[in-house]
């Protein structure tokens, strides 16, 4: 149950009638017409003025039975269950994922990625850090515009402009959130923030308390949890959920706990905080000894609700927490937790390989449950039992997970309506007639040379052709590779930079080198190649050939992708994807500044 806002308001004369009696009765602390106008927007009000207008009320000589005044919440109730049997799956892709070297995304990959988050049954999406950029408040405010189900969250550190930006920024969203957050080590305190433990507190209440001018749904994490004191922890806690904080997060930062630590710490802090019935308790663990998926099962099974994860186990140093990974366990073994999620594990895979696509970080063949050798047995006993039964060696099914959803039934002869509607499907929509035209007669030549295409065929092909449609672009337009057994592989490529026509020729210790080679003979960058790497992006011999390569000038790291059935075609577009990216593409701070969650 929640209160009627809009009838309270009515029940003093509207919004103006109610501001002026709220000044005459206490001048000093009345609030304004803006103020009542957010409550009516928010659908509530804090505790202190509702304590205001209960005084009022009697001072009107009419005392104010807020139980008739009540109306029914579902997504009160919801939440109340999510809280009792349910783990709310909040996705970081976007956010902490983002912060992988040379994983940066623009606003159109990101809001692909979002429509295939939302038709996962992902419950919070954050689509990023708002305050960051011009660029990431964009993508913030454009994903809050699309998405309906999901709630969409912004981060913020516990300072007013980053907490506005992104209540700005998540405004658009049916269901938005702000999530907040300040470090509380003591070894963060002193040397990052230069601040008392008391002035941290302060700025994490006042922050929260801004929060919930744009939301009712408000997160605050405390940065390096891990080692920070508990009673301290405590405080905060309850200081934050004191002024609005509806999800409290506990975060391994650094990826220091093991399950068995991680399950007493998160125990002892929810017990520990008198209010903490209130909210909901989440934890995000980062992967730098290998354990932030167990670590946050541990903190699951300690009576947190909500685990913070991303695709791939995608972010900065070793990666965060799984997505699929955690979905997985609970699911799995229902019989251990006995807990739900809201994820369609078919999506799983699809989604993946689209953030592996996207990102250009590849997926090692190993991986649990996405991996492309999953699934595979190659022991003969294991083939044996597999074939008579094959729970005898797999506690899930390819099915369950999405491996066997992405054939495209799409061939040569399909038309632009078919192929529009499936890029939908996909959370593919082109802005212009021009983007879709382009991928389209992309589609008829893969149809060409493959007899079977896949949903993934289609993202890398879209992903390529929306990297070739910038202005500003280096754009590739024809090779020659020569190669003989004993001379020396010439490459000649023509390419084009911001629409002028360029031709370059190099030798090269083989094909690739060549390329990048006399690619470089005419753009110059100065960059220094670290990775290139090649995965077929689906299975067969007439694959697409997916090709990555990440580059670095001084500080600036970016990841450059390329898809065709040629892989040396493939390798040409990935390092001019690369070259365009470093030298058209705006840098922007780390999403938390000087720190991480």
């Amino acid at each position: 149950m929640q209160l009627d806002i809009d009838r309270l308001v009515a029940y003093f004369g509207g919004v103006n009638a109610l501001a002026e009696a709220l000044k005459q009765h206490d001048p000093e602390n009345a609030a304004t017409t803006a103020a009542i106008y957010k409550w009516r927007t928010r659908r509530s009000l804090p505790l202190a003025q509702l304590q205001k207008l209960t005084a009022l009320a009697e001072a009107q000589g009419r005392p104010l039975d807020l139980n008739a005044f009540l109306q029914k919440n579902e997504s009160l109730e919801r939440t109340e269950m999510i809280q009792t049997n349910r783990v709310i799956i909040f996705d970081t892709t976007m956010r902490d994922g983002e912060q992988s070297p040379g994983a940066s995304m623009t606003k159109e990959e990101k809001i692909r990625i979002a429509r295939q988050l939302e038709k996962m049954g992902v419950d919070v999406i954050e689509a990023g850090f708002a305050a960051a950029s011009p660029g990431d408040f964009d993508s913030v405010n454009a994903i809050a515009k699309i998405i309906t189900k999901s709630t969409v969250c912004s981060l913020a550190r516990a300072v007013e402009n980053d907490v506005r930006k992104a209540g700005e920024a998540v405004s658009p969203a049916p269901k938005k959130r702000i999530h907040t957050f300040i470090a509380t080590s003591p070894i963060h305190m002193e040397h990052k923030l230069k601040m008392k433990p008391q002035q941290v507190i302060d700025a994490a209440v006042k922050a929260v308390k801004i929060a919930k001018e744009y939301t009712d749904d408000v997160e605050f994490s405390a940065e390096d949890a891990v080692r920070s004191d508990l009673d301290f922890l405590a405080k905060i806690f309850t200081a934050v959920i004191e002024a609005g904080a509806t999800t409290i997060n506990i975060p391994d930062t650094v990826g220091y706990s093991i399950p068995s630590v991680w399950y007493e710490r998160i125990s002892n802090i929810i017990k520990s905080v008198p209010n903490g019935d209130k909210v909901v308790w989440s934890t995000h663990c980062h992967n730098d000894l290998g354990m932030a998926v167990a670590n946050s099962l541990a903190a699951v099974q300690a009576g947190v609700r909500q685990v913070e994860c991303t695709i791939n186990g995608l972010g900065e140093r070793a990666g965060n927490a799984s997505l699929e990974e955690i979905v997985m366990a609970l699911k799995v073994r229902h019989d251990l937790f006995g807990l739900e999620t809201g994820i369609d594990t078919t999506q799983i895979v699809p989604v993946s390989k689209l953030v592996s696509t996207i990102t250009g970080y590849p997926i090692q063949p190993n991986k649990a449950v996405v991996g492309a050798n999953a699934f595979a047995h190659e022991s003969g006993i294991h083939q044996d039992g597999v074939l008579k039964h094959p729970e005898t060696y797999e506690i899930m099914t390819a099915e369950s997970v999405g491996w066997s959803t992405n054939r495209l039934t799409l061939g040569k002869l399909s038309g632009r309506s078919a192929f529009r509607s499936k890029l939908a499907d996909l959370g593919i929509e082109l802005e212009s007639e021009e983007a879709l035209n382009a991928a389209f007669a992309r589609f008829k030549e893969l149809a060409d040379k493959k007899r079977e295409i896949f949903d993934e065929d289609l993202h890398a092909l879209v992903s390529d052709e929306m990297g070739s449609m910038n202005a500003e672009s280096y754009k590739f337009i024809s090779q020659k590779i020569s190669t003989e057994t004993g001379e020396e592989p010439r490459a000649d490529i023509v390419f084009s930079i911001k629409g002028e026509e360029k031709r370059a020729s190099a030798t090269g210790s083989g094909p690739v080198d060549a390329i990048f080679k006399a690619i470089e003979s005419v753009a110059q960058s100065g960059a220094t190649l670290q990775i290139y790497s090649v995965n077929a992006v689906t299975q067969g011999t007439e694959s697409q050939g997916e090709t990555s390569v990440r580059l670095a000038r001084g500080n600036r790291v970016v990841n450059g992708q390329g898809a065709d059935t040629d892989v040396l075609v493939a390798t040409a577009k990935a390092y001019l994807s690369a070259l365009s990216k470093l030298e058209f593409g705006s840098a922007k701070p780390k999403a938390q500044g000087s720190g991480t969650i």
